[in-house]
């Protein structure tokens, strides 16, 4: 890995364009990948940073492929191996955290409940997201996420958290995807509460932890789940 990526990757910041928790688990020792993937997946957040911190310096539409691979002191076909798009880098950190919930679910003690293997797979890819950012730096990257081509990119993350999800679920319970809706379903309802949560956080002012904020909102769910009564609707008396 060239220098200056690898350089960029240990500087930067913030959790957004960093999340150390997310490295981890799929670079580091994970039984599910090799050297040469978590090479590749180095060199992927590497560059991802490089693009986002250009981005909230810049202004999204006033950075080029260009920009981010002088930056990042790589060729144009280095960065076409990896992105299609200055759109898809930007995003390809929270991409790879989604692909990789379901992995870190079937990575789970046996021992732990369905629920709780699924909470702690989705909470392990957040550790780092336990401070608020500076106000200022946080309405750059506000900017940022509500362009368009953005919020393009983050539906397809969450189908794709939603497909990894389910599978793991699937996997994990013995269900059959093909006939038990039970996997989507759960898979969904998790997705749509990262979802809430991630929009309370950029909606937040003063800005607050994104980390608590998913907490809160899987555990809303559990209780919605849980409850006989959802919100808005009277409770039958004992």
């Amino acid at each position: 890995m060239p220098a200056t990526i690898d350089n960029f990757a240990l500087k930067a910041k913030l959790p957004v364009w960093q999340d150390c928790a997310t490295l981890r688990v799929v670079t580091d020792d994970s039984p599910l990948l090799g050297r040469r993937e978590r090479k590749t997946l180095a060199t992927r957040h590497a560059l991802s940073s490089v693009a986002l911190q250009l981005a909230v310096e810049r202004g999204l539409e006033n950075v080029t492929i260009e920009d981010i691979t002088a930056r990042a002191d790589v060729s144009l076909r280095t960065f076409r191996n990896y992105f299609a798009s200055k759109y898809e880098a930007i995003c390809a950190i929270a991409a790879d955290r989604a692909r990789h919930i379901g992995a870190s679910l079937l990575e789970r003690p046996a021992s732990e409940t369905l629920w709780d293997a699924i909470v702690n797979a989705v909470l392990q890819h957040y550790q780092e997201a336990r401070q608020a950012l500076d106000p200022e730096l946080m309405s750059a990257i506000k900017l940022v996420v509500s362009s368009p081509a953005i919020r393009g990119e983050y539906l397809k993350i969450d189908a794709e958290m939603q497909e990894a999800l389910a599978a793991a679920i699937a996997e994990r319970t013995g269900a059959d995807p093909g006939a038990d809706m039970g996997p989507q379903i759960l898979a969904g309802a998790v997705t749509a509460a990262t979802r809430v949560a991630m929009g309370r956080w950029f909606r937040a002012d003063p800005p607050e932890p994104l980390l608590p904020m998913i907490e809160l909102a899987l555990r809303q769910l559990a209780g919605a789940c849980s409850e006989s009564a959802l919100p808005g609707q009277q409770r039958s008396s004992p």
